[in-house]
């Protein structure tokens, strides 16, 4: 249920359930502390007036029947029963009996002598041998249904009035779980909001801490970014002039294979420094996109006819284009750059497979659907949400041998992202299938 995972709710509960523990305390405690003190304070001048009562009912010593219709009709509260052997008449005969009525309720808890004292209390006897059993009219206290509807209304408000008075007092909590959400994915952008991290209590000081905390990882994140681009930026020199020493050695047979595996080795060093700078300008707060409308189809080709060259068995990958496809505004370079790296990622781990790549174009809810197949071992199911990250590579199929140091599928999220889009692997069972969703 919600009020579990919910401290307002919580809150708001524990404050009801006091308040009604409170007034049923109070309300007990009063009903208590009368009933035990009515007799002391109030008997006496209760037992004088019924005397009077009595009296006046009965001058001599004999009650007469126009003295008791004129004390009902002056006192309509009250009842009165009269038995004897010359006279028995009620006052109120749909009532039943009221002396015995109202010896219930003159003290619930009396029994034995108690019992025998009330009737006494509200009892008298004349000279003659009348019994004038006097009480009260029901009907005059009834409860009224306005009364209790009244109440329920005032808690009901009361309850309603400490909600938003709890919620403005926790409103806090809403800015800090939403700070805390986006920094956690990611967005330093935006700052908590202002009302909460004003406040003077303890949430205000929390509210302060999470968005000094995000000003500084934010920072930190920029400082680290600067570097890494600072160093890369750096490395392509030496590179450079690497890569040009290799070229100017002698073309021996001795030289040959350790200068084609110099070379091999140095492009693969250019490579990765090209995607980290790529990465980084991808995952920065201002990822500057150069959209232009783009035929998918025609660009996939491209990437498999570049392919091809080094990869001869990028000519067997099967395209399959679902209807006709419009073309889309996309960043043409960094859309190329995610077909290169899944196209590639896909051959390089579906060498030994029996069927080929597939590579398939849809247009699915006013979404771009592309979606790339290999045949190949696969990956076990608890490392795919790891997949996507920069330089991790699971230890089991897809290994150092297979090339690559773990940024392809990190750049094709990255491209994803950037254009408002979602990038999704699972196990095809054979092979493994990335789903790349673009808005259309």
């Amino acid at each position: 249920m919600r009020w579990r995972h919910s401290i307002k709710l919580r809150l708001l509960g524990v404050f009801v359930l006091l308040a009604l523990a409170l007034s049923f305390a109070f309300v007990a405690g009063a009903q208590r502390a009368f009933s035990l003190g009515w007799r002391e304070a109030g008997r006496p001048l209760l037992t004088d007036y019924i005397d009077r009562l009595a009296a006046e009912v009965a001058p001599g010593g004999t009650p007469e029947l126009d003295r008791a219709r004129a004390l009902v009709a002056r006192l309509p509260v009250v009842t009165l029963e009269i038995e004897g052997p010359v006279l028995r008449w009620r006052s109120h005969p749909e009532t039943g009996h009221p002396g015995r009525w109202h010896v219930d309720r003159v003290d619930p808890g009396d029994h034995g002598d108690d019992a025998h004292e009330g009737r006494q209390f509200v009892q008298r006897t004349t000279a003659d041998g009348h019994r004038l059993s006097f009480g009260l009219d029901e009907a005059v206290f009834e409860r009224r249904p306005g009364a209790l509807g009244g109440a329920l209304a005032g808690l009901l408000l009361i309850m309603l009035l400490a909600y938003l008075y709890v919620r403005r007092l926790l409103k806090p909590l809403d800015a800090i779980q939403a700070g805390v959400r986006r920094f956690g994915a990611g967005d330093f952008s935006q700052p908590l909001d202002p009302g909460a991290v004003r406040r003077r209590d303890e949430l205000g000081e929390v509210a302060q801490a999470v968005d000094t905390m995000g000003r500084d990882i934010d920072r930190m994140l920029q400082a680290q970014r600067s570097l890494l681009l600072a160093i890369s930026h750096e490395l392509r020199s030496p590179l450079t002039r690497a890569r040009l020493n290799t070229e100017l050695l002698p073309e021996t047979d001795d030289t040959l294979p350790q200068r084609q595996a110099l070379q091999r080795d140095l492009g693969e060093m250019g490579q990765l420094i090209t995607d980290l700078l790529e990465s980084e300008r991808l995952s920065g707060p201002r990822a500057g996109l150069h959209r232009e409308p783009t035929d998918l189809p025609a660009l996939a080709r491209e990437v498999l006819a570049e392919l091809a060259t080094a990869r001869p068995e990028a000519a067997a990958v099967a395209v399959r284009a679902d209807g006709a496809l419009p073309a889309v505004a996309l960043d043409r370079t960094r859309v190329r750059l995610l077909l290169r790296n899944l196209l590639d990622n896909a051959l390089r781990h579906n060498a030994s497979a029996t069927g080929p790549v597939q590579l398939t174009l849809a247009v699915e809810s006013g979404r771009l659907r592309l979606t790339v197949r290999d045949h190949g071992p696969g990956v076990p199911e608890e490392v795919i949400p790891q997949l996507g990250q920069a330089f991790y590579r699971p230890d089991s199929a897809r290994t150092r041998h297979a090339g690559g140091v773990g940024l392809g599928l990190n750049l094709c999220r990255l491209v994803a992202q950037a254009h408002g889009g979602t990038l999704r692997i699972r196990n095809a069972q054979p092979g493994l299938e990335v789903v790349v969703e673009l808005p259309g």
